[in-house]
């Protein structure tokens, strides 16, 4: 089986569990393959944790969840260093924390302090983390997945900007169709019977048994096709006149420089590349085209680009002003 049969294996057992959620799923993916962390964001039940934890599920992977509360500490995320007292004298020791994973759940990120927040940025951006002054590497495939919720904003803490900046793409999580919510109340009712079914006293054995997992050698193999996905030169300008546009607005229009308060930094035009790249080989091809880096536009832009005051006086989003700057950047 080949990394490409393998990474749509992992798409589609991914929708067996997550209905009408397509284009979360898809870049879900895409931030692995990127090698980059995510930041997930939607309304309450709309299966943010449920889409993550299909991941780890169906990858042979190491699966870490940090439920974030106002009372947690950075070294209840980091590790610490532990005391222990032996025949020979005593010494310490580092115990890991949940951050060591290969794939990690922050669940509900903006509900901790910043000080905690915080404890997530070496790992996420330097793949270490350091504790007494010693420093420990994260696992070869490591990534963070991070949700919020953007209501009940009583007792959280909004992400720094720092932080958002670290995350490769912001994903928005929307209600389902109603033909979607239908199979949905299936596929749980479905669920329950069959956990019903499979209790000791009356499971099938040959009826219980899990697919294997996908190896992590097929997202490392990826990963290396990814890399010889070809970018022409026209490519790589229109990626930083997207950027670019984001920093001198009034180049554009007047309402984008009304409603721009601060621009995109230069990682924005790395996220372009690298989902660009990972967009076009999951659509079989061996190039990035236009279609690419504006289908991953709004969620590599989404976090980036501070709206002014104006902006939200005149009820514009992100996606909004994202919408017009695809819009005016000529096309290669």
């Amino acid at each position: 089986m080949t990394a490409k049969d393998s990474i749509n294996d992992l798409i589609d057992r991914m929708g067996d569990m997550i209905i009408g959620q397509r284009e979360v799923i898809e870049r879900l993916v895409i931030g692995l393959l990127a090698n980059g962390n995510l930041l997930v964001e939607g309304l309450p039940g709309l299966a943010k944790t449920r889409a993550i934890k299909a991941m780890a599920k169906n990858l042979d992977s190491e699966f870490s969840r940090i439920q974030f509360t106002p009372d947690l500490l950075p070294s209840d995320v980091t590790g610490t260093e532990v005391y222990y007292q032996g025949d020979e004298g005593g010494s310490f020791r580092f115990e890991p924390g949940p951050i060591f994973a290969n794939i990690v759940l922050a669940d509900e990120i903006n509900r901790a302090p910043a000080k905690v927040q915080a404890a997530l940025l070496e790992a996420m951006e330097e793949r270490q983390v350091t504790v007494a002054g010693t420093k420990h590497k994260m696992p070869p495939l490591f990534i963070v997945m991070a949700t919020q919720n953007p209501i009940e904003q009583e007792g959280t803490y909004p992400l720094p900007e720092a932080q958002m900046d670290r995350f490769l793409m912001h994903v928005m999580i929307t209600y389902p169709p109603i033909e979607d919510e239908v199979e949905v109340i299936r596929l749980v009712r479905s669920e329950e019977i069959a956990a019903q079914a499979t209790k000791p006293e009356t499971a099938d054995p040959a009826q219980t048994q899990p697919r294997s997992a996908i190896a992590q050698e097929s997202v490392f193999a990826a990963r290396a096709e990814i890399g010889q996905i070809h970018v022409s030169d026209a490519m790589e300008r229109y990626m930083a006149d997207l950027v670019y546009a984001t920093r001198t607005p009034a180049e554009l229009s007047e309402d984008l420089a009304r409603w721009i308060e601060i621009g995109a930094s230069p990682r924005a035009s790395l996220a372009l590349d690298k989902c660009g790249r990972a967009h076009a080989w999951l659509n079989g091809r061996d190039y990035v085209d236009p279609q690419d880096v504006r289908a991953i536009a709004h969620d590599v832009f989404r976090h980036r680009i501070a709206l002014s005051y104006e902006a939200q006086g005149d009820g514009r989003t992100a996606n909004d002003v994202i919408d017009e700057i695809l819009r005016l950047v000529a096309l290669p």
